[in-house]
């Protein structure tokens, strides 16, 4: 039965049988085996298709509620039961945001697997608005973001601060300025995260808080990942809002450069997010390693 409802659990977040046989390492037909003998032992469809989709069926989506709950408590049975051994064992599931996964949380991972090797860590990649979503559907434990929403049900923990600036190509006709005005932005072409992506969410409203709307700015594209932004940027004569640490390695190669603005200045912090009211020796001690590895004090 916990391995139907594994099957059943995976279908149920991919809702695609192929996606869902080649993650459990299983075959398709032997998907469809598992998720017809659930539905002949409590006499119901979990599943309908919709042309070639497949959507829950009311059953299916309170079954979906109670499995997150069995493989939660699962998942804190095995860390729990893994203190009385040498050493710790379970599945931690992170999201981080792009900025975060691709240039400040690999070392943490690193540093953590040095320390619990038997922890294993999956790690989800997504904009701020994807896994806040995650995390409120039981998908992670744990997130880290770029932005803070006002969604009640997170509790929202102040990590890393970060400062987002002005960059463009060394090539670019401006480079050689000091600084330009708040004026200047309306006349520049840029390139801009998704919608949904916390950055874009920081940057609307620190230009809001300097009396320029950010409808007011010249959009050439919107890309959703910071290195097609930097690769596009350098092979352009746009700007972007960017995160200093994305940007790290381009400054000290010369390939990008800073602008700065008159007046404005754009910071923020990381958060580490979970669920209001929700907390698990697993996350704890990650936590407490991400505290440790920067040298906070959370």
């Amino acid at each position: 039965m916990d391995f139907r409802l594994k099957v059943f659990y995976t279908v149920a977040l991919r809702l695609n049988f192929t996606k869902a046989a080649t993650e459990l390492y299983i075959t398709q037909p032997a998907v469809s085996k598992h998720i017809q003998e659930l539905e002949e032992t409590y006499k119901t469809k979990l599943f309908e298709r919709n042309g070639s989709k497949i959507v829950l069926t009311p059953a299916g989506e309170i079954l979906l509620k109670h499995t997150k709950n069995i493989f939660e408590i699962y998942r804190e049975i095995d860390f729990d039961m893994s203190s009385f051994i040498s050493e710790r064992q379970g599945l931690l599931r992170l999201g981080t945001s792009t900025t975060i996964s691709q240039y400040i949380i690999s070392p943490v991972l690193a540093r953590f697997h040095q320390k619990q090797k038997e922890i294993k860590v999956n790690l989800l990649n997504g904009n701020t608005e994807q896994i806040e979503n995650a995390l409120i559907n039981k998908e992670i434990e744990i997130g880290i973001v770029e932005g803070q929403s006002k969604n009640q049900s997170i509790k929202y923990l102040q990590f890393l601060k970060d400062e987002l600036v002005l960059v463009c190509s060394s090539k670019n006709p401006l480079a050689k300025q000091n600084e330009i005005s708040l004026d200047d932005l309306k006349s520049l072409q840029f390139i801009t995260r998704e919608r949904g992506s916390g950055t874009l969410e920081v940057i609307e409203y620190a230009l809001k808080q300097v009396g320029v709307k950010f409808s007011d700015l010249q959009i050439e594209m919107q890309l959703g990942s910071t290195e097609s932004i930097k690769s596009y940027l350098l092979n352009s004569d746009c700007y972007a809002f960017m995160s200093i640490h994305a940007v790290d390695k381009e400054l000290k190669n010369n390939e990008l450069i800073v602008l700065d603005v008159e007046n404005l200045s754009i910071e923020r912090y990381f958060y580490i997010i979970t669920l209001l009211g929700k907390s698990d020796p697993l996350s704890e001690l990650f936590i407490q390693n991400i505290s440790a590895y920067y040298n906070l004090k959370l």
